[in-house]
């Protein structure tokens, strides 16, 4: 089905997340908002773990109500746009208290729209031993392009794209990917959106983490994998805007019917 929706702007909120520092790390995405959000953006997307930087310490996972994600969601509806941000979550139930690599969809209004678990936990860091892994996926309607949430180490299992690319137009996979492997990360997206012909970005943090050192390479590919013109948000370094367009994902699709013919 072809959408008629107008065109998303979209910004990848890049940045250095302060190691164990939330205060110092929700500033800085805070400004990234702010800045994004005067310039006409619709959705800023934020790296995984955001508040944190990729911590295996389960003790700085908090509960949807927790200060943190209070925090971003006064940033979304502040600013009355769409914020998708990393956090380390953790369930209330004292009985249980599992703690879940997460990604938050805040709307507008700051109420959070949708909640995604990493469903492949990254056995080589040893994250299966702090957090608990999610078993669905997530498709949600933002200003009417349909979005598709991941994280980080998600993003090497095909498998698990393929199984919303039929129901989405934009997939947006949030990370802490270390500069070592930046090749994979760089081909890896632009795999994502050939193979499920639809939009993909992918938001990765910047700076040192628990001596991890990040370099970025946030990027966004169209339906037919070719990058993005990306803009400057005004009033920032280095934070790109992209628009994504479900039209086109429509156009695509209808010229080159790939997926009918998937198994």
């Amino acid at each position: 089905m072809k959408s008629t929706a107008a065109p998303l702007r979209v910004a990848l909120g890049e940045y250095d997340i302060g190691w164990h520092e939330p205060a110092a790390s929700l500033a800085r995405a805070s400004a990234i908002v702010a800045a994004a959000a005067r310039s006409g953006t619709r959705l800023v997307l934020l790296p995984e773990m955001c508040t944190t930087g990729f911590t295996m310490d389960a003790d700085f996972a908090e509960p949807l109500e927790g200060e943190s994600v209070t925090q971003l969601s006064n940033m979304a509806s502040q600013s009355n746009v769409w914020l998708l941000a990393g956090v380390a979550t953790r369930d209330p139930d004292p009985l249980t208290q599992t703690a879940k690599n997460s990604a938050l969809l805040f709307s507008p209004d700051g109420a959070i729209a949708a909640v995604y678990h990493k469903q492949r936990l990254f056995a080589y860091a040893n994250e299966q031993r702090s957090y608990i892994g999610g078993d669905n996926p997530v498709v949600m309607d933002v200003d009417g392009v349909r979005v598709s949430p991941f994280i980080c180490y998600d993003l090497r299992f095909p498998e698990l794209f393929r199984a919303v690319a039929a129901e989405t137009d934009l997939i947006v996979v949030i990370a802490s990917w270390p500069a070592a492997r930046r090749a994979h990360w760089d081909a890896l997206l632009q795999a994502r959106a050939i193979e499920n012909q639809c939009y993909v970005i992918g938001v990765n943090r910047i700076g040192v983490g628990d001596s991890i050192v990040y370099d970025g390479g946030s990027a966004a590919y169209d339906p037919w994998g070719i990058p993005l013109d990306r803009s400057i948000v005004p009033g920032t370094a280095n934070i790109a805007s992209v628009s994504v367009s479900p039209g086109e994902v429509g156009r695509v699709r209808g010229a080159y019917p790939f997926l009918a013919d998937r198994r």
